[in-house]
């Protein structure tokens, strides 16, 4: 019986490349080939053939379109699913003779493995353009949420010293901060301390801790601190649950976390803010990533203390330029700065 094409949220990426086949049910690849079969770090398993494969399905609604636009049988296909939801531990599509619908968890899994897909091909393009014949840039990476108190302060401390110097930022996740590195492209990154780094040199900076972030008028603006078991009646926005700040806080919050109004989730600080300003409710965000003049409130949180370590990152066997090793120890002297001043005022 001929499938019927299921209807899937559809997005403006370019469709997939056809890959060579890969899979236990086609030929053997070859050692490149078997790059894009999977990724493994020390702390988990990424099947990138499996998420390739779901998206597939999603985009032509069928396990056998889906095979034709892999050029794979419908076979592999099937098995490269079940593959990755036997590692998710979880069911991501229900197929039925007549048609394939998203489960719950396959459609909380859609937008990220889209974005991380489409970041993974801007990322490739990026490293390619960079090339031997790129010119000679001063290249480094940091987090989003510390671009507001970081980047520009630096490029005017580099535009001053160097005025013609090209300088190229990068302001993407820890994972792709490392992949940077690793890669060559930049010459550092500013992350969060953590466990993974692997043979990168890491140069911890201070600690950052995260603050409520509301709206002026609110009642809470006008206290010096604030703790978190007060905010249970409240309206609260938190930060997607891929993101690292939210492990953070979560962390933090232990069981309160599960008595508070989680009314709104967004992916990203910058949208979280965004709600902040509009009155639909209270966020828990980086202090360095509210920048002056924001129309928000910032309120310290004096218990669960939330707080993450900000470190440099770096090749250990390379000789930076003298331009680079100033850029360095430049930007650990702003953040330093910003991370003193910022507790001092907020603490005081």
């Amino acid at each position: 019986m001929r499938q019927k094409a299921a209807v899937f949220p559809k997005d403006n990426t370019p469709r997939y490349a056809k890959t060579p086949p890969i899979d236990a049910h086609d030929p053997p690849a070859s050692d490149s080939q078997c790059l894009w079969l999977t990724w493994t770090t020390k702390n988990m398993h990424i099947d990138f053939l499996g998420i390739q494969a779901f998206l597939a399905i999603v985009e032509t609604g069928s396990f056998q379109l889906a095979a034709t636009e892999l050029s794979l049988s419908q076979t592999a296909v099937s098995h490269r699913m079940r593959k990755l939801e036997e590692t998710l531990g979880v069911k991501l599509i229900a197929r039925t003779t007549r048609d394939v619908t998203l489960t719950e968890a396959g459609r909380a899994l859609l937008p990220t493995a889209r974005s991380a897909v489409k970041e993974l091909g801007m990322s490739c393009d990026a490293i390619r353009k960079h090339g031997q014949n790129a010119p000679d840039w001063l290249a480094f990476a940091c987090l989003p949420s510390l671009s507001h108190g970081l980047v520009s302060p630096l490029l005017l401390a580099a535009k001053d010293r160097w005025p013609d110097a090209l300088v190229r930022v990068f302001d993407t996740s820890v994972r792709e901060i490392v992949e940077l590195l690793e890669s060559r492209v930049v010459s550092f990154g500013v992350s969060v301390l953590q466990q993974g780094y692997g043979d990168l040199q890491v140069e911890p900076i201070g600690d950052e801790h995260f603050v409520l972030a509301c709206p002026p008028q609110h009642r809470f603006a006008q206290q010096p601190n604030v703790d978190c078991s007060t905010l249970e009646n409240e309206p609260m926005i938190r930060i997607s649950l891929t993101s690292g700040n939210s492990a953070t806080i979560d962390s933090a919050l232990g069981r309160l976390r599960e008595r508070l109004r989680w009314r709104y989730e967004a992916l990203h600080n910058a949208m979280a803010l965004d709600m902040v300003r509009a009155g639909l409710g209270l966020a828990i965000v980086p202090r360095l990533f509210v920048p002056p003049n924001s129309g928000v409130a910032v309120v310290p949180i004096r218990a669960p203390i939330v707080k993450r370590t900000l470190c440099l990152l770096s090749r250990g066997n390379d000789t930076p330029s003298t331009q680079e090793q100033w850029l360095r120890n430049q930007a650990m002297a702003l953040l330093k700065m910003h991370l003193t001043t910022k507790e001092d005022d907020s603490y005081a």
